[in-house]
Formats: structure tokens, C-alpha cells, sequence
């Protein structure tokens, strides 16, 4: 965590973006994907652009690994340097990349309500 002014606590996690970027020829329609199919999250908000798609068995096999992609870690963590994730069917053979894209900001008081502080009297 850090300080930032006035003992407000805060902490920092990367933006993603999550992007079909392979397809196998000829199997596009098996799970649906197409590449540049992809979805954005930003603290604990996730982002379709409209007019697009993302099959939600693809959403499933790379949900787990996000909130680790979030965070900062070692330069050495695997975490910072395997960017692929394969779609759950082994017939399909899509391939999604997370990209990190940015980093915002958060203050701990507005993302958790354990965190805030005792308002008895």
C-alpha cells in the first residue's frame, strides 16, 4: 500500500485488456471466437466493448489468472511473463492474451467495507 496525502490509504493495480489474438483455420465456430474479440476490466470491472462478443466458457478459463495480472510482483514472477491463455476446448484452439494496460489508482476506503472505519459511538 501506499500513503498518498492526508492518511488516505491507497493502492495501485494494472488495467487489462484480454484479446483473442489466434484462432485455428476452421475452427472459428466451434466456440465462436473471433480474433480481436476481447473485453477490458479496471479494478473489479469488466468491459465489452459494444457491438462485440466473449464466449463465457473463454471468460471462465482466464477469470482466475486476473486478479494475480492486477497486481504488481516480482520482475521474476511468471505472473509478469505468460501473457497466453488457451480457451477451455481443446477442439478450438483459441488463444487469448492479457495485456496489462495501464495503472489506476484505488483508495482502500472506497473498495472495501472492512477497511472503513468503526462509526460507532
Amino acid at each position: 500500500m501506499s500513503a498518498s496525502g492526508a492518511g488516505e490509504r491507497t493502492f495501485r493495480l494494472y488495467d487489462l485488456r484480454v484479446e483473442i489474438v489466434a484462432v485455428k483455420a476452421g475452427l472459428e465456430s466451434v466456440c465462436n471466437h473471433a480474433v480481436g474479440d476481447c473485453f477490458e476490466v479496471s479494478g473489479e470491472r469488466l468491459s465489452i466493448p459494444a457491438g462485440r462478443s466473449f464466449s463465457m466458457y473463454a471468460l471462465a478459463a482466464v477469470l482466475p489468472l486476473l486478479p494475480a495480472k492486477q497486481r504488481f510482483s516480482d520482475e521474476h514472477d511468471w505472473i509478469n511473463h505468460d501473457d497466453e491463455v488457451m480457451c477451455p476446448d481443446p477442439a478450438c484452439e483459441a488463444r487469448m492474451r492479457i495485456v496489462r494496460t495501464g495503472v489506476r489508482e484505488f483508495a482502500l476506503d472506497d473498495v472495501s467495507a472492512s477497511a472503513r472505519p468503526s462509526r460507532r459511538h
